[in-house]
């Protein structure tokens, strides 16, 4: 379920950066003003969508996946090989929260802001990476469990009757 709530944050995130981009020509091009805020929001709302939505994606299948080698594999080994990707995936997703967690608490402690007119304050916006992460990693070790219990397929892909 919270997968599905980053999934429609990230829908969100995205809309309200197309509506701004659509804001920002017409106040440009049409009323012949500067925008202080708007390609800021849009980039940090893109950054944001991307990394707050990964748990989504996976959960959907929605990412490219190249599978050739599994499906050439017996069940048992391609069982091995999704249980070793996905622990390799999923410490990966670990150690990039833990490092994208430091860089947020350095934005915080010193107070850093944006070198653009508008000066966010740049916790906000890299706040998305550690939380969007740390929600990555959590969605792994769910399809993991369903993996082991066998409730999930390794690869989606089912056994095949008299295969190893």
């Amino acid at each position: 379920m919270i997968s599905q709530l980053c999934g429609y944050v990230a829908a969100t995130l995205i809309a309200l950066g197309v509506i701004i981009v659509c804001e920002m020509v017409f106040v440009r091009f049409v009323l012949n003003e500067n925008t202080i805020w708007q390609t800021d929001f849009v980039t940090y709302s893109l950054v944001a969508a991307t990394f707050v939505g990964s748990p989504f994606v996976l959960l959907t299948r929605g990412h490219v996946n190249v599978d050739v080698l599994p499906h050439y594999l017996g069940a048992r080994k391609r069982f091995w090989l999704a249980i070793f990707s996905m622990v390799l995936a999923m410490s990966f997703c670990v150690v990039m929260m833990v490092l994208t967690a430091l860089y947020w608490r350095e934005a915080w402690s010193q107070g850093w802001l944006s070198n653009t007119m508008w000066r966010v304050r740049l916790w906000i916006p890299y706040a998305s990476m550690p939380i969007g992460l740390g929600l990555l990693s959590l969605q792994f070790a769910v399809d993991l469990y369903l993996l082991v219990t066998g409730r999930e397929p390794p690869f989606g892909i089912e056994a095949r009757e008299g295969s190893p």
